[in-house]
């Protein structure tokens, strides 16, 4: 079991992304903004890792990633996203997280967040 930070500014997208991870075994928190996931993460402490929408208004899901790690900077994170121009790919490659492109099946967000608890940083990404 993985204690898993889901932030996605979509609620229909959180509660499936919650749904399936939860029914995979994992420990779930989910917030709909980054300032959410901030207080989420003062009130419990922080996740084993993230699972990150990109495109969210206000701060991002790379920049969100930044502040968490912050405060952990081996912080596993996985980022899901439709955003796939250059500028985007080359932000979360820099960022260091993998990336899983929407749409996905909960096969593949379920593999992916068991990769990141063992370790695998990078999981999907080109690094």
């Amino acid at each position: 079991m993985v204690h898993v930070l889901v932030v996605d500014d979509e609620i229909d997208i959180r509660d499936l992304l919650a749904c399936w991870l939860q029914a995979d075994g994992h420990e779930v928190l989910a917030a709909g903004s980054a300032e959410g996931a901030l207080a989420a993460v003062d009130r419990d402490g922080l996740p084993q890792a993230v699972v990150l929408d990109v495109d969210m208004p206000g701060t991002d899901g790379v920049e969100l990633l930044g502040r968490l790690r912050e405060r952990d900077p081996g912080l596993p994170a996985l980022f899901v996203t439709v955003l796939w121009d250059g500028r985007h790919q080359e932000r979360m490659r820099d960022a260091g997280g993998g990336v899983l492109p929407k749409p996905f099946t909960r096969r593949q967000l379920c593999t992916a967040v068991q990769h990141l608890a063992a370790g695998a940083a990078g999981v999907g990404s080109e690094r």
